[in-house]
């Protein structure tokens, strides 16, 4: 094996430990029922918040970055969807919990569009993205469109994507 082998293979190691470490987290704050936030996440998997991202965190491409921070997300729900859906149905019922609902989305949206700076149409982006950037988008395409989770995942990813695309086109 080659030294740079070795330092490649280091480093896919390094970024499989950090994910683990992140989707880890993320399934205690929500078992926990604690506010499921960037920086909350980032101090309990001991990274920082930029890690959250690290596998795309040297990427400048906005559709690469958005589209894995969309199956990141997804694929922490699909890992407690019984929480997760459990949450929804109480700010359902019950509308004033809505603004203690964690929120994860948001800072992963935020983190994946930050190297490109802000203003009305990354504003609108953001909110657009919330939409399909969400535990809510997951069950739609599992539950009433009858995708498996692997296919509902990469539908709502490949939606981002578009969405990210055509943003950055205008």
């Amino acid at each position: 094996m080659t030294v740079t082998s070795e330092v490649t293979s280091g480093r896919a190691n390094q970024k499989t430990r950090t994910r683990r470490a992140i989707v880890d987290a993320c399934r205690e704050l929500v078992r926990t029922g604690a506010d499921v936030t960037m920086p909350e996440v980032a101090k309990r998997a001991l990274v920082s918040r930029a890690e959250a991202l690290a596998p795309v965190a040297s990427s400048r491409d906005p559709v690469e970055r958005v589209r894995f921070a969309c199956e990141f997300l997804l694929r922490g729900v699909l890992s407690y969807q019984g929480a997760v859906r459990a949450m929804i149905s109480g700010t359902i019922t019950r509308p004033g919990l809505a603004p203690v609902r964690p929120g994860i989305r948001f800072g992963l949206i935020d983190q994946a569009l930050a190297p490109f700076g802000d203003g009305p149409d990354r504003a609108q982006l953001k909110r657009d993205l919330a939409v399909v950037v969400s535990a809510e988008a997951l069950f739609t395409l599992t539950d009433l469109c009858g995708l498996s989770p692997d296919a509902a995942v990469a539908s709502a990813g490949r939606t981002a994507a578009t969405l990210t695309a055509a943003a950055f086109r205008d």
